[in-house]
């Protein structure tokens, strides 16, 4: 007789969304004789409330972007091994979400994390890419192998989602207004996404390992090149306010608020103004930066591939 697979799905989800993009993922693996599928819902000592408040929404992006996020309860697991480990997670600020990072710095994840095959599957508005590096480079750390990664985007577009989705994060509705289209990753995506979980169950059920990626040639992310930018400089400014931030934090919570409004305006500018921009010189400039865009291209969309 065989042996069974132990396949465990780790995921963070406040709205919903992700729980139900994580289980249609590996509902092909649900239930069949030869896997042993174990989900871990990562639950925070403290909630986040949602819909989000405004002030304790921006509130969390120093400890997010500098991660050090608040602690979660000790995660508890059945195997002391797993054949393949799925981690399902979600991006604030161009971070992973706090309770994903506390999850990652955890000792007992990265036991359980070295030498293990990693499926990454990330659910977001428009923006992994600085994310997914982060968790690149906890995986490395945790000597933890990233064989796979799939990503799912907001299907409204990246213009209306400026608006769309901090109205669903304030409203908990995901379509408060009818002028706008709605928010969040679309049903059709989230479904297509069975399609990677019946690839990953004929590796599993074939091969004694999983050393290589699964899912090339599948579509399982696409990097959107005039983002990278955009992402590069987002990510930098962030770290850069969040250290300052938090710093005017320990002197005083009024001078830490003052700080973080005077920044939510500078974000909102940058929005406005910089993304757009950089995107436009992105474009203009890419017959000459064709070789390099390429490159990060394949960067960004490693292991799995466009």
């Amino acid at each position: 007789m065989k042996n069974k697979k132990n396949v465990l799905l780790v995921y963070y989800s406040q709205t919903g969304q992700l729980k139900q993009l994580a289980e249609k993922f590996v509902s092909p693996l649900s239930n069949h004789d030869e896997i042993n599928l174990e989900t871990l819902a990562i639950k925070p000592e403290v909630s986040y409330q949602f819909p989000w408040s405004f002030i304790r929404f921006f509130d969390t992006f120093p400890e997010t972007v500098r991660l050090t996020p608040a602690p979660i309860i000790t995660p508890e697991f059945k195997q002391q091994k797993y054949d393949l480990v799925i981690l399902a997670y979600t991006v604030w600020f161009l971070s992973p979400a706090q309770p994903i990072t506390a999850f990652l710095q955890h000792e007992k994840t990265k036991a359980i994390f070295a030498n293990t095959p990693i499926v990454t599957l990330i659910g977001c508005r428009n923006m992994w890419l600085m994310a997914q590096e982060t968790v690149k480079k906890h995986l490395k750390e945790a000597q933890a192998n990233l064989v796979d990664n799939v990503v799912r985007i907001d299907s409204c577009g990246g213009p209306a989602s400026f608006i769309a989705t901090p109205l669903w994060m304030f409203t908990g509705s995901k379509q408060p207004v009818s002028w706008l289209p709605k928010a969040g990753i679309s049903e059709e995506d989230i479904n297509e996404c069975t399609k990677y979980g019946e690839k990953i169950k004929s590796v599993l059920l074939t091969q004694p390992f999983i050393n290589e990626p699964m899912l090339k040639n599948m579509a399982a992310v696409k990097v959107n090149e005039r983002l990278i930018l955009s992402e590069k400089f987002g990510h930098r400014s962030f770290n850069f306010w969040g250290k300052w931030i938090i710093q005017a934090g320990t002197i005083s919570p009024y001078l830490r608020h003052a700080l973080l409004y005077f920044y939510i305006l500078f974000l909102i500018t940058v929005i406005l103004t910089v993304v757009p921009i950089s995107a436009l010189i992105k474009l203009l400039l890419s017959p000459w930066l064709k070789n390099k865009i390429h490159k990060q291209k394949r960067l960004f969309s490693w292991p799995s591939g466009e």
